[in-house]
């Protein structure tokens, strides 16, 4: 039985490097994810090794796109991709209508507006600071001597959150110190630190119509989305695997290219 044509997408991220082989009706097969480290060339290729021998299939992709903050060092990749580009196309296949995605990556935000054809109509990107970022999450863990995986059960423990007022991520760290010497509880100075995380991105750009929320700190804090679906009064949209819509885009992108 011969290899069925497939085709890859790889998201390199400053955090994780996400990867996403789909088949010839635009399924995907399979995924992978691995901390991106300091060799991306190489972090790509494991991912890829992974994927295949996941999905059972040999050979290269068909076509493969790369995106992400380190795209150009995808080897085996035809095409880049820009990241709002990859996670509209990703985001519009699972949802297949006029949306608003807001993505929340590890050192910059994302929100992108779609029409009901999957056009960008306009976006915006927070890279000038890491508040709102699964960077300031993971600064925000560090200072509180606690895992990044503890933090959503905290924040979900307690409906008072512990207001931070600095917008910026070394000046919140000082504000959290003083809460903890004043006794503070460590629930509400997390749900705190959640909350600051959606107000950066509100303060973005206007969320208007259905809203689809992605990226690893979304997959890994649902309470964020809980949050901000209560500042937004209405429900916020999470896909399948929220943190993979940027490695899907650029495979759908790939599968694109390849039979056009």
């Amino acid at each position: 039985m011969s290899n069925p044509e497939y085709y890859c997408g790889v998201d390199i991220g400053a955090s994780a490097t996400k990867l996403v082989l789909v088949g010839d009706q635009g399924q995907v097969l399979a995924r992978a994810l691995r901390h991106s480290g300091f060799d991306y060339k190489n972090t790509a290729r494991q991912c890829l090794a992974e994927a295949q021998a996941s999905a059972k299939l040999k050979g290269r992709p068909k076509r493969t796109v790369a995106t992400g903050y380190g795209r150009s060092n995808v080897d085996f990749a035809a095409d880049t991709r820009t990241e709002i580009h990859c996670h509209g196309a990703g985001c519009f296949h699972d949802i297949g209508r006029e949306i608003s995605i807001i993505d929340i990556g590890g050192q910059d935000n994302k929100v992108i507006h779609l029409d009901d054809e999957g056009k960008r109509i306009e976006f915006k990107m927070n890279r000038k600071c890491a508040a709102g970022t699964g960077a300031f999450i993971e600064e925000m863990a560090l200072r509180l001597n606690l895992e990044v995986s503890q933090l959503d059960g905290l924040a979900g423990s307690t409906a008072e959150p512990v207001r931070l007022g600095s917008f910026c991520t070394v000046f919140a760290k000082t504000e959290i110190l003083s809460h903890l010497r004043e006794g503070t509880p460590v629930e509400g100075i997390v749900r705190g630190a959640f909350v600051s995380v959606v107000e950066r991105i509100i303060e973005m750009d206007p969320l208007e119509g259905l809203v689809v929320a992605t990226g690893g700190v979304v997959a890994y804090n649902p309470v964020i989305v809980e949050i901000l679906a209560a500042r937004l009064g209405r429900e916020v949209v999470v896909p399948m695997a929220p943190q993979f819509t940027g490695a899907l885009g650029a495979a759908l992108t790939a599968r694109k290219l390849a039979t056009a």
